[in-house]
């Protein structure tokens, strides 16, 4: 089996925030494999934006990453200096934020953005630049003759797809997207979903897609990281994730995810409660408070990320007994009696 592109191995990442030291990522570890599609999801605030973002090292001033290695192509990001992991932002990692209109310029046509990009970082000739700028348009689907436009008239898909043909500039090995397409109808969710499935296998690229949409996880992503509140709590292929998921928190968040096959019939249960703060978080299993098969262990000991089938990482203490909590999940009761 190939090395992972990326692996990353007990992460931790924490903002300060006046005498506090808030861990927003605490041991992150999952894997990369080279050419695929790896989904990142879970509900607001659990750590996947910060987690996404620390790839590339561009966080927030008052974040820190505390521990841990993010090994990319043999090299290890976290201990790069800021000159040479410059030289890997936009050459071998590359970002679609989550908002077309934060990585283009209102002011500048969007044609001057993508030379630009290609001219200062890539090395090439304005001439040159201005071709492959042609090109990448027609990659993702966009007339060139809308490289003239201005960020503000194009339609939010169109700036999206501009978005991605600025990330795809200077063929980067790893994409990280950000919610690429929170903000867009669905139509065009599936439009742009598509677009990103077929470059991704047109050029052979690795991609993070952040969400907290499991429809889109299940749609596009080849494995699937679940975290919760700065955890990762379970990683595996998607379809083992979607037809036997191991953590009670996935359990849930199916329960959130219309079923096509039972629809009309299916009844969408949210999950109890709210996530804890990370500023204080509780001991045992961050979920356990409103998880409704949560025993004293769970309250008490923390469950460690570990193995539990070839490819299939979990953290529960009860995950052996998966499959009978699986059926018990998928009653709407179970999940309104959450402490």
């Amino acid at each position: 089996m190939d090395a992972p592109l990326l692996s990353v191995k007990d992460v931790s990442i924490a903002y300060k925030v006046g005498a506090l030291d808030i861990v927003a990522v605490s041991n992150a570890r999952f894997d990369v494999p080279q050419g695929s599609i790896v989904g990142l999801v879970g509900e607001s605030g659990c750590g996947k934006t910060t987690m996404a973002r620390a790839l590339t090292r561009v966080i927030a001033d008052n974040a820190r990453i505390k521990a841990g290695q993010m090994q990319f192509a043999g090299q290890d990001i976290v201990s790069l200096s800021e000159k040479d992991m410059n030289s890997l932002r936009w050459r071998d990692i590359a970002f679609i934020p989550q908002s077309a209109m934060n990585s283009l310029d209102p002011v500048y046509r969007v044609e001057y953005q993508i030379v630009e990009v290609l001219r200062d970082r890539g090395g090439l000739s304005k001439s040159a630049a201005r071709k492959r700028a042609v090109e990448l348009f027609e990659m993702v689907g966009i007339d060139p003759g809308r490289l003239r436009d201005f960020p503000h008239q194009f339609s939010g898909g169109m700036r999206q797809r501009a978005a991605i043909a600025l990330a795809l500039a200077l063929e980067p090995k790893l994409v990280v997207a950000d919610e690429p397409v929170t903000a867009l109808d669905v139509i065009i969710q599936r439009q742009i979903l598509d677009q990103l499935r077929s470059l991704q296998r047109e050029l052979g690229l690795s991609v993070i897609m952040v969400t907290h949409d499991i429809s889109v996880v299940a749609y596009i992503c080849d494995r699937t990281v679940v975290m919760y509140a700065g955890k990762v709590v379970e990683d595996c292929d998607t379809a083992t994730l979607l037809n036997e998921p191991l953590h009670p928190y996935t359990m849930g968040l199916k329960n959130a995810f219309p079923d096509l096959h039972s629809a009309g019939t299916g009844i969408l249960t949210p999950i109890a409660g709210s996530p804890p703060d990370l500023a204080n978080p509780p001991p045992g299993c961050r979920f356990a408070a409103r998880c409704p098969f949560a025993t004293d262990q769970c309250r008490v000991e923390e469950p460690m990320l570990t193995e539990d089938a070839p490819g299939h990482f979990v953290a529960c203490h009860r995950a052996v007994e998966a499959a009978a909590l699986r059926e018990e999940a998928k009653q709407p009761g179970t999940w309104g009696t959450a402490a």
